[in-house]
């Protein structure tokens, strides 16, 4: 089989592999459709931490059952269309044991902890696989993403009517603010570039505003009916942003932060004490929401198209990796075909 290798930073090539056999409860999937994510994208340049090489990139994919190894006892069958859940839990440590296997504290991640599906096959535990039958293949393997939208929205316990304002139009937030508005919240998106912005009146038909705009908070009002919003969710990893979500919520409040970065949030405590703010961390997915974002998908209230921007060719991409993904500045989300 073909597979794209990272062997270090900068250095991403094709190497001939022997398919791999299904091992005790492993399945061997062959590989349809692989996403790009920023994980691909700071592993490749070096800025990917806890991350060894080489490593075969790649955790957001859909793909069909190929083999069955011994000891399998979930309901698949070959040729059944299936998505990866990519986070593989030790089931033991006390967030496991708790239910939440998204910060399991021995995690590992397929494509990053171990070896994904940048590959033409690849073996994955049994418990790491949803069907996908009724699901096209490009929405099928973004469906990590938009679970990580949806354990951000399922954080927030967001009701319907609720005033969300999501912060940053990347694949997270665009996924995250999807998801509020199927569930009945009223939805406002912000972002600073007028490409993401015309992207989501485009695609998700979101009112959206620019929190650079002087009278932001005037606008935010306004659409909120004379209020801030009931809950901010920040998909941006950006200090800035993160730093000043306190002052788009009003008394009351809930904020989310599920972007992320390397460094310390400075909240003016003032604000968010008299607020009575509610702040919250989220990360990862749950199998829950992997279940709910299958569910949306199979209803068509989530398709690609609403974070998808560019696709590749596997046989070619490998040559152009740094040309076309690296360096492509009106990429959004972009997903490898394989087959």
């Amino acid at each position: 089989m073909k597979t794209l290798i990272c062997d270090k930073p900068f250095d991403l090539h094709y190497v001939e592999q022997a398919i791999p056999q299904a091992k005790d409860k492993e399945i061997l999937v062959k590989v349809s459709s692989v996403g790009i994510c920023g994980t691909d994208i700071h592993a490749y340049t070096g800025n990917q931490p806890f991350f060894s090489y080489p490593r075969i990139l790649g955790h957001e994919l859909c793909g069909t059952v190929h083999e069955l190894g011994q000891g399998v006892t979930t309901d698949f069958a070959i040729g059944d269309k299936v998505a990866l859940i990519p986070y593989v839990a030790c089931h033991a440590c006390p967030s496991c044991l708790s239910g939440k296997t998204n910060c399991c504290e021995n995690i590992s991640v397929i494509g990053v902890h171990r070896d994904g599906g940048f590959s033409e096959y690849l073996t994955v535990p049994e418990g790491n696989l949803l069907k996908v039958n009724n699901v096209d293949d490009q929405t099928a393997a973004l469906i990590e993403p938009m679970a990580i939208s949806a354990h951000a929205v399922r954080r927030a316990d967001i009701k319907p009517n609720e005033a969300v304002l999501v912060v940053g139009a990347g694949p997270i937030g665009i996924g995250a603010a999807a998801i509020a508005a199927a569930d009945g919240a009223n939805v406002i998106m912000a972002d600073t570039q007028p490409e993401r912005i015309a992207h989501v009146q485009r695609e998700l038909k979101l009112p959206t505003l620019n929190p650079l705009d002087d009278d932001f908070h005037e606008q935010l009002s306004a659409a909120f009916g004379g209020s801030l919003a009931q809950t901010v969710i920040d998909a941006t990893g950006n200090p800035r942003a993160m730093n000043s979500a306190v002052n788009h919520i009003r008394h009351g409040g809930k904020i989310v932060f599920v972007g992320l970065f390397k460094g310390n949030l400075e909240i003016n405590d003032p604000d968010f004490h008299k607020k009575e703010t509610t702040l919250m961390g989220s990360r990862n997915a749950t199998p829950e929401d992997f279940c709910k974002v299958q569910r949306l998908m199979e209803e068509g209230v989530l398709k690609a198209n609403i974070m998808l921007t560019h696709t590749f060719d596997f046989n070619t991409i490998g040559n152009r990796y740094e040309a076309d993904v690296i360096n492509n500045k009106a990429l959004l989300k972009g997903l490898i075909k394989i087959s």
